[in-house]
């Protein structure tokens, strides 16, 4: 199966907030939209993260787009909308230490986030698809297929409104 993953463009918020399920709308997205179509095949399906960044860009590229939960940004509890500078020391020093386990107060893991990715992944039935997301997403996607270890995980980065392209094992 082959995958054309897209991440939003960049979100409008002040630089140094962690973002991810906080619902920001992005910059834009007429352009990255404009952008993207024209190296789109056309007519494949195309399925979204539920948050603005993502879901607006997804309409102005497919005229039905499904919206699907298990895209979402990772949830990072009482982090979200936060200045990463706020967040105690030993909280980040935690996730430093056990970058895949390591889940906010209340919030997810990178390895619970990839869980529910692959469930995506593994329930699509097409054999090409566009799917709009994030960069945790798609980073713990390409991760796991590439068989990275946890410690290399954010050597994968993806430019805002750029497209990965991945041929996806069955």
């Amino acid at each position: 199966m082959r995958l054309h993953l897209i991440r939003h463009p960049k979100p409008l918020i002040e630089a140094g907030i962690c973002y991810g399920r906080h619902d920001c709308p992005a910059e834009d997205t007429a352009s990255a939209a404009a952008m993207l179509l024209a190296e789109l095949p056309a007519g494949l399906p195309l399925w979204s993260s539920p948050l603005r960044r993502c879901r607006d860009l997804a309409e102005l590229l497919h005229p039905q787009p499904v919206i699907d939960n298990r895209l979402a940004e990772m949830n990072f509890g009482a982090w979200e909308a936060r200045r990463w500078n706020d967040i105690p020391r030993v909280e980040l020093d935690a996730w430093a230490a056990d970058i895949a386990g390591y889940a906010p107060p209340g919030g997810e893991s990178p390895r619970q986030l990839q869980r529910r990715a692959l469930d995506f992944v593994a329930s699509l039935d097409v054999p090409e698809a566009v799917i709009v997301t994030h960069a945790g997403v798609i980073r713990t996607l390409l991760a796991h297929w590439q068989g990275l270890p946890p410690e290399r995980w954010t050597e994968l980065n993806f430019a805002y409104g750029s497209c990965t392209r991945v041929d996806v094992p069955r």
